[in-house]
């Protein structure tokens, strides 16, 4: 496992997107046959899985994704909008218009985005977590 270098303050938002990028690597080292977790189910409370809920190859490939976009950041917006809406323009200018509406409550914004992000991070290294342990099991490799 990786050790953290740099120190922030617990709560900071940066330190939980190192520890969230650390778990990631972590789970990419420890899983070397990703295939394997294919069609299978995370357990839930109680030990039984959710119905439809996603199986854990689909949860490594999205934290591997995620954890690219916290590394190197995200595209620039102009290309992030062509990628999405396929090059709907009338759409991104609805979007800036409401932007600019909104702007008398950006610190209100802020808050609610940075503390959900904060839990977001959270919960994504709890899933990283969970798919190297249940890796590990499935290999054998339980410490």
């Amino acid at each position: 496992m990786q050790v953290l270098t740099k120190r922030y303050p617990k709560n900071c938002l940066l330190t939980v997107m190192d520890r969230y990028s650390a778990e990631v690597r972590n789970m990419e080292q420890v899983v070397m046959i990703p295939s394997l977790l294919r069609d299978v189910q995370l357990s839930g409370p109680g030990g039984h899985a959710r119905a439809g809920a996603p199986d854990l190859y689909t949860y490594f490939t999205m934290l591997k994704t995620i954890r690219v976009d916290v590394d190197h950041g995200l595209l620039p917006r102009e290309e992030w909008q062509a990628k999405l809406a396929g090059g709907k323009a009338h759409e991104a200018e609805n979007e800036a218009a409401a932007m600019e509406a909104e702007d008398e409550e950006l610190e209100a914004q802020f808050h609610l985005h940075f503390s959900s992000l904060h839990h977001i991070l959270t919960h994504l290294i709890q899933k990283a977590q969970q798919v190297t342990r249940k890796y590990q099991e499935m290999t054998g490799q339980v410490q």
